[in-house]
């Protein structure tokens, strides 16, 4: 007898992971899967919450076949008390399913863009730091369709642009470190295989506290929405994300190409031509050059980019637009200078 549907659906997900890392490893390693010495190193992030503890057991069962070496990591975000020796169980369990190395990384989470950002911020530098340690070749996250149907719904009401409304993607991060098997994957059925094999989890009570706003998306928003609209929309909000994504991949790749074009012969931007590309390209154009200039990512956000396309296409004369990280963009002579002071 096999094993129970759900425990099958996990591992299957885990498997072709495993799968595209090696083959991704083999590739840059230039030797055969089957080699000892080429076997990467993947650790798992968990909380050791249900969706993370299935993906740690998914993860123990499948890497030996596949000649995978499997540890795990928890960070312990020092936000609840306790919060130490709920890490120090999850060390305890991921080492019992045979993962190795484990560790355990405390971190204190800051202030800086609400709470959920910043402890995201946090977790996510000392993943970076445990994969650099241990010298992993990735990083599995256990993220479901239900988190990227969360994901999508916080986008369209922040107005974000087609890019945050893409969610979440399977492969991300610097030389495609974290990976998400389970975005096509619902969260119950992470529950039921951690029912199936009796395995404990812990409910962070951040996740039903109101005062974060995932935790009412997932709790009010989502269950409305359902009844309005009838089941399936996690379903679709999930689907909406992977087109949404396709869609910004091909936007960006065509901005990439129409940047050369709209450079004169001393690398300045030359309104005129940008005034001709499509609204959609233009304003890619113009956040690549003011994060090109020393404007953080994560603090450019589209109304930003709204004014400063204005010095294109709504010209009257106006000052120059102030960015974040003290980058400064104006419009000189028919050329848009954007550069730091």
């Amino acid at each position: 007898m096999g094993p129970h549907p759900a425990v099958a659906a996990i591992r299957l997900a885990v498997r072709r992971v495993l799968t595209d890392i090696l083959d991704d490893h083999g590739r840059t390693h230039g030797r055969l899967p089957h080699e000892r010495s080429s076997s990467p190193l993947v650790l798992v992030a968990c909380s050791g919450g249900a969706d993370s503890m299935a993906l740690a057991s998914a993860l123990a069962f499948e890497a030996p076949r596949l000649g995978v070496r499997a540890g795990g990591v928890t960070v312990d975000h020092g936000l609840q008390a306790g919060s130490d020796l709920r890490a120090a169980e999850v060390v305890v369990r991921l080492r019992e399913l045979g993962l190795d190395p484990v560790t355990s990384v405390a971190v204190t989470v800051g202030r800086e863009g609400g709470p959920e950002a910043a402890a995201r911020d946090a977790r996510y530098a000392a993943l970076d730091a445990a994969a650099e340690r241990h010298g992993a070749a990735a990083v599995l996250l256990g993220h479901t369709r239900d988190d990227q149907a969360e994901t999508v719904l916080l986008g369209l009401a922040r107005g974000s642009g087609i890019r945050s409304l893409s969610g979440m993607a399977a492969v991300s991060g610097a030389d495609g470190r974290y990976r998400r098997p389970f975005l096509q994957l619902d969260r119950q059925t992470a529950r039921t295989a951690c029912m199936a094999q009796s395995l404990p989890v812990w409910d962070d009570p951040h996740n039903a506290d109101p005062a974060y706003t995932r935790s009412r998306i997932r709790h009010e928003g989502l269950p409305a929405l359902e009844k309005a609209l009838g089941k399936g929309v996690v379903e679709a909000l999930a689907r909406t994300a992977q087109l949404s994504r396709d869609d910004a991949d091909a936007l960006d790749a065509w901005a990439g190409r129409a940047e050369a074009g709209v450079r004169d012969a001393d690398g300045r931007l030359e309104c005129a031509a940008l005034h001709a590309l499509p609204p959609a390209v233009r304003r890619r154009v113009l956040r690549r050059a003011a994060i090109e200039a020393g404007s953080p990512a994560g603090s450019l956000f589209a109304r930003h980019i709204e004014e400063v396309d204005r010095l294109i296409t709504g010209w009257r004369g106006q000052g120059a637009i102030n960015l974040p990280g003290r980058v400064v963009a104006r419009r000189q002579g028919g050329r848009l200078v954007i550069r730091q002071g």
